[in-house]
């Protein structure tokens, strides 16, 4: 299974805006044609001032910086980028972005952060790609995300969430994808997903998740890619993934699954598996997946790694080498 890039690699957006071109940091204050400032000197401990109003894009990362005051950003109203990923943040002030009305992106990829301000987003209606990605948040506030109705993709992961407030997403009409990857995720229910219609894309990869409730994913039923590999499922409801019409990838690897019976959507005529690495019986029912897997030409990634776990007599067994035969006689 390839790995998947994050669509917030928003470091490389390949912005077109005049930029300065400095090492380590820029001098400020800046010049007024000029509209983009970047900084990634680790001897940096303090946030720049002095930035021109007509500044599109602030890139400083990798810097040692763990503290940014309030009004570090005041009047920036034409800001549209701001990447701070890999600094020191252990938090941020309350009305940091309450000028920054035209900001689109966000990242604040691998700090310290644990929490955020409740209403920290408020004036941020405009924001369409947000990462949070490897930082210590352990809760989600609902409040961060409920003015966030233009948000295209959300980024959550390496965190250490244990749940998600039912709900929390629900007004992310927009939201395509979300990645709660390498958290410590333990189940998911239906008001997870609530609202999420246009969601294509979930990365739920590298939790503890045992347990998904069934009618979890009607909530998100333009889902397209759905990764559940490297958590502790030992069984999946036949209808579970019924309701996602446009499924295109669905991702079980490295799971405790011994059995599978999925009703998949007849309209889901481009779907690719990933069975892999977990513990098949393979008896009667593995016999039905395999035959209708190969009738309805779905894709089956890591077939070499697809075996059987029992019965003993066909322990290590590719699954897809065996006959129908030796299926019935188990």
């Amino acid at each position: 299974m390839a790995c998947w890039v994050s669509v917030l690699s928003l470091a490389c957006m390949g912005s077109l805006l005049c930029c300065v071109q400095a090492s380590p940091c820029p001098l400020l204050p800046m010049p007024s044609k000029v509209t983009e400032y970047t900084c990634s000197s680790p001897s940096l401990q303090e946030f720049p001032t002095g930035f021109s109003e007509d500044t599109r894009q602030i890139s400083i990362e990798f810097t040692n910086i763990s503290w940014i005051d309030v009004n570090a950003l005041v009047g920036l109203d034409k800001l549209m980028e701001l990447h701070l990923s890999n600094n020191k943040l252990r938090s941020l002030p309350d009305g940091l972005f309450r000028d920054l009305r035209k900001l689109v992106a966000l990242d604040l990829t691998n700090n310290l952060l644990e929490d955020l301000p409740p209403g920290i987003f408020r004036n941020s209606s405009a924001l369409m790609q947000l990462a949070l990605r490897g930082n210590l948040l352990a809760t989600l506030r609902p409040s961060w995300f409920h003015p966030l109705e233009r948000l295209d993709a959300l980024d959550l992961s390496n965190n250490q969430l244990k749940d998600v407030p039912p709900f929390c997403f629900s007004k992310l009409e927009n939201l395509t994808y979300l990645d709660l990857s390498f958290n410590f995720l333990q189940t998911l229910t239906p008001q997870i997903l609530e609202g999420l219609t246009h969601l294509e894309k979930l990365d739920l990869e590298g939790n503890h998740l045992w347990s998904i409730t069934d009618g979890t994913f009607r909530g998100a039923p333009n889902l397209k890619f759905l990764f559940l590999q490297n958590n502790t499922l030992a069984s999946l409801s036949a209808e579970l993934f019924k309701p996602l019409n446009h499924l295109e990838m669905l991702d079980v690897s490295n799971n405790k699954l011994n059995s599978l019976e999925p009703h998949f959507s007849s309209q889901a005529t481009k779907l690719s598996l990933d069975l892999s690495n977990n513990p098949w019986t393979c008896d009667y029912h593995m016999s039905a997946l395999v035959t209708w897997a190969k009738q309805s030409a779905v894709s089956l990634f890591a077939e070499p790694q697809t075996t059987c776990d029992s019965p003993k007599d066909l322990e290590g067994q590719v699954v897809t080498s065996l006959l129908p035969s030796t299926f019935d006689s188990c």
